[in-house]
């Protein structure tokens, strides 16, 4: 059996929080031979709800789960923690700006940032999901200088497996048949769900569905799907976005399929014209625990126009929270 490794998620008693633990503590995020030590971080008024969740994971009896932390103080929720999921966050309310909810958040993470420098194993892996998802991300690695910039993401998953999902109905095939999907940009509704490398049994999805439908139907269905399960269920995602962030480690951590890549929100390289250092999403290949975006992809001039304007509006996020970077 392997060493311990301590995973840290925010939020731990939210919706989201509690879609996760459990399945970190089964294995399906590390794999079945790796124990963990949860360390589940939360603000003082959660603290009972979380005494709750823990309750029930020591009820489950996992083989796996070596301990349970709880803590509303981020010095010991960051202790020499391995992997950390920063699921909490302001949420947006009705009336506000998305202004206000980035200067908001900035301040929640820009205090993770600097406890996860001070705190957290130098090789931590750090997954954003707390939105706005891709500035957050900018916010706490910045708050972080000693920690390798590139081990800071967001979360851009979700939108990747959102759209495998559209494809596959579409085309009348299983999700598990759709391959090399991408999402470029931010994760908010400018983010471009491109099918142009797209394959369906490893056929090009362009040969299969018509650009209008991916103009006027696919694109904004992605696009708006978190708006829309939020009218339909009066809650933002919770299970959808646990399932994601669940695939975004495992795959970060233990590889991408041959042949395949995914969508994450890392810090540009310069990469495709984007601006360097923002946190944009790409397709990646995985491996041995670190990531390589996917070079050389033709990029059309419609899709340069889409790409352009997610990075606009990330450049633009960038500029509100400048003090604090």
């Amino acid at each position: 059996m392997k060493p311990p490794v301590s995973v840290t998620i925010t939020g731990a008693a939210g919706n989201i929080g509690y879609a996760l633990v459990f399945r970190i503590a089964a294995g399906q995020m590390l794999g079945e031979d790796q124990p963990v030590i949860l360390r589940l971080l939360e603000v003082p008024q959660a603290m009972t709800a979380l005494g709750g969740v823990a309750m029930e994971l020591e009820d489950c009896a996992f083989p796996l789960l070596h301990d349970v932390v709880l803590s509303d103080d981020p010095a010991i929720g960051f202790r020499d923690t391995n992997y950390a999921m920063l699921v909490g966050a302001k949420p947006r309310t009705k009336g506000m700006e998305r202004k206000d909810l980035i200067t908001e958040n900035a301040r929640i993470f820009s205090a993770q940032g600097k406890a996860i420098n001070e705190h957290a194993a130098r090789d931590i892996h750090v997954l954003v999901v707390g939105n706005p998802a891709n500035t957050n991300t900018l916010i706490a690695s910045a708050n972080a200088p000693d920690i390798n910039p590139a081990n800071f993401t967001a979360m851009t998953r979700l939108d990747h497996n959102r759209a495998m999902a559209q494809i596959a109905a579409k085309t009348n095939h299983l999700v598990a048949d759709v391959t090399r999907m991408t999402i470029w940009g931010n994760h908010s509704s400018t983010q471009y769900p491109d099918i142009s490398h797209c394959l369906v049994d490893g056929k090009p999805v362009t040969d299969m569905v018509s650009m209008s439908w991916a103009i006027d139907h696919f694109t904004p269905t992605v696009q708006r799907r978190g708006a829309a399960i939020i009218d339909a269920r009066g809650a933002s995602s919770a299970a959808s976005a646990a399932d994601a962030a669940i695939d975004h480690m495992h795959s970060w951590i233990l590889g991408t399929d041959e042949g395949d890549w995914v969508s994450m929100a890392i810090p540009s390289d310069g990469s495709y014209g984007i601006e360097p250092g923002l946190i944009y999403s790409f397709p990646v290949t995985c491996k041995d625990r670190s990531y390589e975006i996917v070079q050389g992809l033709e990029i059309s001039d419609y899709s340069q126009e889409k790409m352009r304007k997610t990075e606009q509006e990330l450049l633009d996020e960038r500029e509100m929270i400048a003090d604090l970077l």
